[in-house]
């Protein structure tokens, strides 16, 4: 009998969880795990994080100043207080999200990133312990080749084009994470549904830059994201990283087929490309629709996110 084909991918891939849930994450054994304020936002309704939560809004009541800028605070350090429960459970990294409304001030970003480093490393958690989530915007690749270079590894998120991965990679980022899910939806809403899996756009584009990031001979980790389907990450076994939600771990734990490789590393090649500047980022990506509205679209969603998380802490600090 085969062995799941969870077992198998991780024989493939390194598996991460795309949850900040705890029990899960403990059932699941992945490598790394995430945090950012959506699922910081679960954890204020799950009895593991209570004890943290309340010692947070304990601080945040006996600060002074701003409610607001207080809220700020304790989401902060609510993230980091996560985060630092994660570390503890998964041998690899945590990946924690910057602000998303800072997400076109390369400046903001760095500040939050440093901090962030310096809150966990506080904590405990070394820096080696951390990915710092960006934004791919043309302000995150500026502010990643900042970080890299200071030795705080960076997740650069929401890749939907070539010419925004491979911005990252010349930067120097650790890893990026493809949206696969996110890419098959808005093709599928534009009326451009997939005949099979290997026409998947997502799976597509995924498969694309794997292949272009190995030819360059590029260290930077390409990580799949946002699954839709057991089929779409089956498509992907062999990307370095894939991160997956812990309904499609549990999917692929209890399916006892057979899991062909489907990407491999092939040996680099010498290339000689100019290096991308700011004009050629902005200009391949104003040029691709998918990609502008889609970054934009899950830049406002991590952002609004972010604010309802503060907006919730604002009023219980009340």
């Amino acid at each position: 009998m085969n062995p799941s084909k969870l077992a198998q991918l991780r024989g493939l891939s390194v598996v991460v969880a795309d949850t900040g849930d705890y029990d899960a994450i403990k059932r699941l054994r992945p490598v790394d795990c995430t945090t950012n304020p959506t699922l910081v936002k679960k954890a204020l309704d799950l009895p593991v994080y209570a004890g943290l939560i309340e010692r947070e809004l304990e601080w945040g009541r006996a600060q002074a100043g701003e409610r607001d800028e207080v809220a700020k605070a304790v989401v902060d350090r609510l993230t980091i207080g996560v985060g630092t429960m994660l570390a503890e459970l998964v041998p690899g990294r945590v990946s924690t999200e910057v602000d998303a409304d800072q997400a076109h001030d390369t400046a903001a970003t760095i500040a939050k990133a440093r901090q962030f480093i310096a809150m966990y490393e506080a904590a405990g958690v070394p820096r080696g312990k951390v990915l710092i989530k960006i934004a791919a915007t043309w302000a995150g690749v500026e502010a990643t080749r900042v970080l890299q270079a200071e030795g705080i590894d960076c997740n650069l998120t929401l890749i939907f084009n070539p010419t925004q991965a491979l911005a990252c990679s010349e930067a120097g980022a650790f890893l990026i994470s493809p949206f696969v899910g996110r890419i098959l939806d808005w093709y599928v809403a534009n009326g451009q549904a997939p005949a099979s899996i290997d026409e998947d756009p997502g799976v597509k584009f995924v498969r694309g830059v794997y292949a272009e990031f190995k030819r360059r001979g590029s260290q930077t980790v390409v990580m799949g994201a946002s699954f839709r389907s057991t089929a779409q990450i089956e498509a992907l076994a062999g990307c370095d990283r894939l991160t997956i939600s812990p309904d499609l771990l549990e999917k692929l734990d209890a399916d006892l087929g057979e899991l062909p490789r489907k990407l491999s590393p092939q040996p680099a090649e010498a290339v000689d490309a100019a290096a991308i500047d700011e004009a050629k980022f902005d200009a391949d990506m104003a040029a691709d629709p998918m990609a502008t509205e889609k970054l934009a679209s899950g830049i406002d969603a991590f952002a609004q996110d972010l604010h309802s998380l503060r907006q919730r802490i604002a009023a219980r600090l009340a």
